[in-house]
Formats: C-alpha cells, structure tokens, sequence
C-alpha cells in the first residue's frame, strides 16, 4: 500500500501545481473513516482506496480526481456524511464523490433490474463528470485484482459478469483499452475457468516450442523500418486469452486453427511515418486482404486512432500489425484520460467522447424496461463500428450491421422519425440495407412519416431502437383509448338514465384511476367488465352482475404487430393456430381478423388494409377443424375421441359429413395448444386401424355475393 508522502510525491511529480494539503487531509480523513475495517484478504480496508488512487495516478489525473478515489468509500462504508465531504473538501470533490457513490445503492429485485439501474445511475453520473467514471473503473479494476479472496462463488461470478457486460465494454468506448483488457482477463479467468486454463498453457506450449518467435519478429520489423529511414519502436505480445477464447467462439475453430494470436506495435514521431511504414510491411510481406483498417483518416468514435493491418510473416505465421505515433498510442492506453489539461479553472476535456455519451443518456428516456435500457446501452457499447458519410461529408459512426434508419436516428431525432426513404451511393435503396464502410447515405424525408413498429426488425443501435420504441408505446396508448372510448360509447348507450355531467370523473375516483384516458385503456384491454363500468358511472345500474359485451382477445393469445389488447378474431374460415404464418385484417369498427397466410379470404382484402402479423410470446390455444374419415363399424368414433382426448384435444363440436356403407367422415373442431400439437394429434389420428385417414381442413373459400 502507499503511504501517504509516497501518493502526494506521485501526483507533484507529473503536476506540480497541484493541491498537496487537498491530498493530505484526504488521506487522513479516510483513513480515520475506515478505522479498522478489513477487506476479504484481511488487509485494512483503507488499503482498497488508496491502490485505487494510485491506479490513477498511473493515468496522471488531477488531485480532484485522486481525493475522490480516497475518499469514495466513505459515505457508503463508514459514518461519513456528503455533508462533512463537503465541508472538509469542497464542492467538486463532494460532487465527485456523491456520483461515485451513487453507484453502489442499488435497491432492486431482479439481477437485470439492478444491472439497469447500476448503469442508468453510471451514465447519469459521467455525463454531468466523466472522471466519475474514471474513478469508478480503477475501483472496479482493484476490485477484480482482488476478486479471488472473495469466498461466495455466487457473488465472484456476479461481479465478474458485471464487469465484463458493462464495466470492460466503457473501459473501451473512452479509449482506456489496457483497463479493458485486463478486466476481460480477470473476469473471463472466473467465468470460464477451464478455458483460460487452457488457453494460458496452450500459449505456454506455444512460446517454448518457438522459442522467442515475438522478439524475433519484432526484430525484424524494426531494422526493415530503419533501412528506410523510420525510427520506430516496435512492441510485441501475445493476444489476451479472452481476445483468444472470443475469436475461437466466433468463428467456430480450434485454437490450433488460429493463425493470428500474435499482434505487435509500430510507434513512430509523426502520421506521415505511419504511412510510410505500413507501405513498407505491405511491400516485404503479403497483406491479408480485408484486414486493414485506417483509424488515424477516420478515428474510432472514441478518439481511436491507429492503422490497422494484418501480414504473412516469412516464419509461416499470419500477425497483426498496429502502427500509429507515440501520442496517439498515449491516447490509446490511457483513452480519455491522456486528454486532460490542467487550467487555472480546472480540467476540461475534448469532445470526442461527448456524442456517444449523449446518445446513451438519451436512451434513458426511452427505456421502458430495465431489459430495454441493458439491451440498448449494451448494443451502444459492444458492437463494432463502421464509418458513412452524409452528402455533406459528415462522418457518422455506426455498428456494423446498421441501416440507413440507424443513420437517420445517428444525424438527427426529427431525420430519423421522417425517414421515408435512402439512397446509399446515389442508389435508392431499402430501409433494411445494411451500410458499409464508406458509405454515402442521402436520407429522404417526409414531413407526414412518423416511425414505423416494422422498424424494430431491422435496426441496429440502440437509440434507433429507443426512439421507435417509445413512438410505437405512445401510439399503441392513443389506439387504446380510442378503441376503449368506442367500447365506453356503447357501455353509455345502454345506461337506464342520463348520465349526470361529472359522472365520468366520479367513476375514474371509484376506479382509481389517473384520468379518464387510463380509464378508456383499461376498457379497452378488457381489464373491466361492462357492468364494473356501469357501476362506476351510475352504481346500482349495472342489472346482472358481470355482463360484458364487447369482445375480447383470447386471454392466453397475443399478437406481435398488433396494439396490446386491440380486439381481434381468428378467422373461422381458416381457424388460425399458433404457429400458423398469419396475417390480420383490418375492418372498419370491428376488430382485427386473423388469417392464415395461404387462405383464399385474403385474395380478396386491399393490401394496405392487411396487418403484419405474429403470435406474441405467451400464445397457447386456438381452435382447429379436422376431416377424419374412420372405419364404419362399432366402437369407431369411441377410438377416434380416445385419441383427441388422450392427446389433450377437447372436441368443441363434431359433424357427420357423409356417410356410406364402408366409411363416415366426420368434420371436428378441437382446440389444441399450437401447429406442432395438431401434427401429433393428427398423426396419432392416422396411426389407428380404426381410422382410415386425418386431415387438417383447408380454409373456406369466400361465398359468393
């Protein structure tokens, strides 16, 4: 542990100006705090915060940052107050602290809850101060250095998980990629134990048995470079075993089948070298096509920036090659932190990691559920990037896999929910094209467009998807209350008397409810009977208890596509089930109808009236008619209703069909769970002597006008 005068002589020595008596009283005062607290390990607990301010030392950071991370346990572990922080350290540091601790009082049930509200309080936090942050990944990288004295298996792995879903993936949006790299390795060796295992002694194995194959290489690197005339320092390493282990996964091969786990550094004085330098590796030894990538034209949206290549080395090896200047490589492994500059008024910090961070903080207005808010931020953070252009030259950096919604969203909210149409390259193309590196993209608008639900099937970034989501809720609410407002017409209609002019608001009391609108939605959702409504507005009026005329969905059937709730149908010329291909119809106040795709009634619905439809995750149940043409002879129709009932079928009407001296055919209707439950029932149907053949029936053509 460092003792006091060795912390304060680390901060002077890189920033002389800084405030020696702030650092002081904030090792004293923590140290006072913790007393005689211990850690897992049994060291003194003071220990913990003390390695997490040398941590960021390492990162030069200013002596606000390094009292914060003396002083970031106290509120939460000891008797210390904000107010005493306050007091003794003054405003910045107490508001540092206060983001630090936030993010450790977490209140929640579920482990997706609590990982959301972790990450909602964290983003909320480093947008107002990004050295929140900063701190909070040099903790949560002590932490894991010390991760194995923790003796609950469940709590390590918990933590490790954390940290590689959400701590590692912020490590590498602001550029910190050796915080990265180290939390991926710590977290993967307790998560995968025997896979990093083996890929630590596989790389053991693979270093003896070719010798120093990396100072070798590295070597021969850096006399090719200076016999040109390009003083570089050349670096080289193995990959890291998660980098390793995640590379094998993806692409479904050995480790034996891997060609590039060796990955080396070019560090030079100017950019102009860095071009120079890689055109001699390309030169010297073949490249490997696809796998360059130039980051110093087009940075990462990080602030990343380095030339990427990858070669067939002359000892039979395929490496990596990263080839950048010794500021960008600073600004690398330090990320965000390498930009720091010490002013009168205090630190700033650029741009580069402000829009990122505003997108993320903008989807926390949209998340209407913690999965939603994990879901997102973690589409924001993990995926890999690509770069398009606007017709005006903007760069605009998106995951691999966006489109050109995605794009829209990217420039601007109001392009994004007007988006009609794209043009990649001059080209009109679809919505759902994806977009490519380098790519032109010219969005088409319309003022009358509003955000499509059928979006969400192709969208890749997060604050595409929270931005349609929320549009898609609304609307869905407005249709709801439209729907129930029709429903609560028909309800007042039928009322013995008049109501009286404040009958309305009496009932939302009586319901407790917010306001009328929630009342017409719990209408329409079939939430409340006609007669609870009744009641409600006129009590007493309501006659026989428990009258509820307007339909209803199915309890159990839910569609994707559909409005939560709209009342629907499942059309009885083809008796849809789940798992059917389906498709909904739209009819003028009635409800939505439902089809199988091939049924003969759809030949005759105006396309822009169908409904793209899905059976929702939670359906179970429909209704199915059979043709089953059994044996005539005693006990026949007993064996064929065996049959259903032992397959769980319940016959909801039966007809003879027709009838002769050998054979009857009979036409049942059976509900049944979805398609695979009908196919067994049929096929246990046709496995019988008794019956001569089964057949799902074949939707009824329309009768004719």
């Amino acid at each position: 542990m460092l003792r006091q005068y060795e912390l304060v002589d680390r901060v002077l020595g890189y920033d002389p100006e800084a405030d020696e008596a702030l650092l002081n009283r904030a090792y004293v005062f923590s140290m006072a705090a913790h007393g005689s607290q211990k850690r897992a390990n049994g060291d003194p607990y003071f220990s913990h915060p003390i390695e997490v301010a040398g941590i960021l030392t390492d990162l030069h950071m200013d002596d606000e940052t390094i009292a914060t991370a003396i002083l970031h346990d106290t509120v939460e572990d000891t008797l210390a107050t904000p107010e005493q922080i306050e007091k003794t350290f003054g405003p910045s540091v107490a508001r540092l602290v206060d983001g630090v601790t936030k993010l450790s009082k977490i209140e929640a049930q579920s482990d997706n809850e609590r990982a959301a509200e972790n990450l909602r309080k964290f983003l909320l936090a480093m947008s107002d101060d990004i050295r929140v942050l900063l701190v909070k990944l040099a903790d949560r990288l002590h932490n894991m250095r010390t991760l194995k004295f923790i003796p609950s298996e469940d709590k390590r792995r918990r933590i490790a998980r954390e940290t590689m879903d959400i701590y590692a993936p912020l490590a590498e949006r602001i550029g910190m990629y050796e915080f990265m790299k180290e939390m991926q390795t710590l977290a993967f060796a307790e998560l995968e134990p025997d896979a990093f295992d083996s890929i630590t002694k596989r790389l053991a194995q693979l270093k003896e048995g070719g010798g120093d194959q990396v100072s070798r290489i590295s070597s021969g690197i850096r006399l090719l470079l200076a016999q040109k005339g390009i003083k570089a320092d050349v670096e080289g390493r193995e990959k890291h075993p998660y980098s390793i282990w995640r590379k094998m996964t993806e692409r479904h091969i050995s480790f034996e089948q891997l060609s590039d786990i060796m990955a080396f550094r070019v560090l030079v004085d100017e950019p102009e070298q860095c071009y120079g330098a890689l055109g001699l590796l390309h030169a010297r030894w073949p490249m490997v096509p696809g796998r360059f990538k130039d980051y110093i034209s087009t940075p990462k949206r990080n602030g990343y920036r380095s030339l990427h290549t990858a070669v067939i080395h002359h000892e039979r090896v395929r490496i990596e090659i990263q080839i950048r200047t010794h500021k960008m490589h600073a600004e690398a492994e330090f990320g965000v932190a390498a930009h720091w500059a010490y002013k009168a008024g205090g630190m700033i910090q650029p741009d580069v990691n402000s829009r990122w961070i505003r997108d993320l903080v903008e989807i926390l207005d949209h998340a209407a559920s913690p999965e939603e808010l994990l879901e997102h931020t973690r589409m924001a953070m993990y995926q890999d990037r690509i770069f398009a252009f606007t017709p005006q030259g903007e760069l605009i950096q998106l995951p691999k896999g966006a489109t050109p919604v995605d794009f829209a969203y990217a420039v601007h909210t109001d392009l994004g929910d007007q988006t009609v149409g794209a043009k990649i390259n001059g080209r009109v193309v679809p919505l759902r094209t994806e977009i490519m590196n380098g790519d032109q993209v010219q969005i088409l608008r319309s003022k009358a467009q509003e955000p499509q639900a059928a979006w969400m099937n192709f969208a890749a970034t997060g604050k595409a998807r929270a931005k349609i989501r929320r549009f898609v809720r609304q609307k869905e609410q407005a249709e709801m209350v439209a729907l129930g407002r029709r429903f609560y017409d028909a309800i007042v209609a039928r009322m013995p008397a008049q109501l009286a002019p404040d009958a309305l608001t009496q009932a939302v009391k009586r319901l407790k409810l917010s306001d009328p609108d929630r009342l017409m939605e719990t209408i329409a959702r079939g939430a409340l009977t006609d007669a609870q409504v009744m009641e409600a507005l006129m009590p007493g009026s309501s006659g026989e208890a428990g009258t509820n005329v307007h339909p209803t969905q199915h309890s159990v059937i839910s569609m994707k596509g559909l409005t939560p709730g709209v009342a629907f149908t499942l059309a009885p010329c083809c008796t849809p089930v789940p798992g059917d291909r389906i498709v909904g119809v739209r009819h003028a106040d009635a409800p939505v109808e439902v089809h199988v795709i091939e049924c003969p009634v759809l030949q005759a619905a105006p396309e822009e009236d169908w409904v793209d439809l899905a059976w929702g995750d939670g359906s179970d149940g429909g209704t199915a008619r059979l043709a089953v043409i059994v044996r005539n002879q005693p006990g026949s129709l007993g064996v064929m209703a065996g049959i259903l009932g032992g397959q769980g079928a319940n016959i909801v009407n039966i007809n003879l069909a027709e009838r002769d001296e050998s054979f009857h055919t009979f036409i049942v209707t059976i509900e049944v769970h979805d398609v695979g439950h009908l196919m067994r029932i049929v096929a246990a149907l046709r496995a019988a002597d008794a019956v001569v053949n089964a057949e799902r029936m074949e939707p009824r053509a329309p009768l004719a006008a």
